[in-house]
């Protein structure tokens, strides 16, 4: 079990999005991949992932080229077992230049919690390091 469980309230909705930022601010994707069901479907940008497996790899790739990576969350709607938030994160990458992702996630759980649809539309651009907006902490 995962709580909170659906069916959503707003303070559960609120909640669930909460810890799925702190989970992702942990950039530990074998810890993150848990909160997903075993077969899992995710779309993000123009990668289709099934399964915690593919999750993990998608995540080690990911944070071992964007450094410094920093997520916030957003609740946007919810209802019964969805929830959709609105994101932000940035990044710097190996040589030092800056980026600022923005998107949307659709989110869909089972009766026991776990994440078993993620949908993300992300768009990203470069921002100087005197743009960032959210906090970072040390490598």
């Amino acid at each position: 079990m995962r709580p909170p469980l659906p069916p959503f309230t707003e303070e559960s909705a609120r909640l669930k999005v909460q810890l799925a930022e702190d989970a992702w601010n942990t950039r530990d994707p074998e810890k993150v991949a848990l909160a997903y069901t075993p077969d899992s479907e995710w779309r993000n940008r123009d990668r289709f992932l099934h399964g915690r497996e593919e999750i993990v790899a998608f995540l080690t790739d990911k944070w071992r080229r964007e450094l410094g990576y920093r997520l916030r969350k957003e609740l946007w709607a919810y209802t019964g077992d969805r929830i959709a938030v609105r994101f932000e994160y940035e990044y710097h990458d190996a040589d030092s230049r800056w980026f600022r992702a923005y998107g949307n996630e659709n989110w869909e759980f089972d009766g026991q919690g776990l994440m078993r649809k993620r949908y993300a539309s992300i768009n990203e651009l470069p921002i100087t390091a005197a743009e960032r907006r959210i906090a970072h902490t040390p490598e």
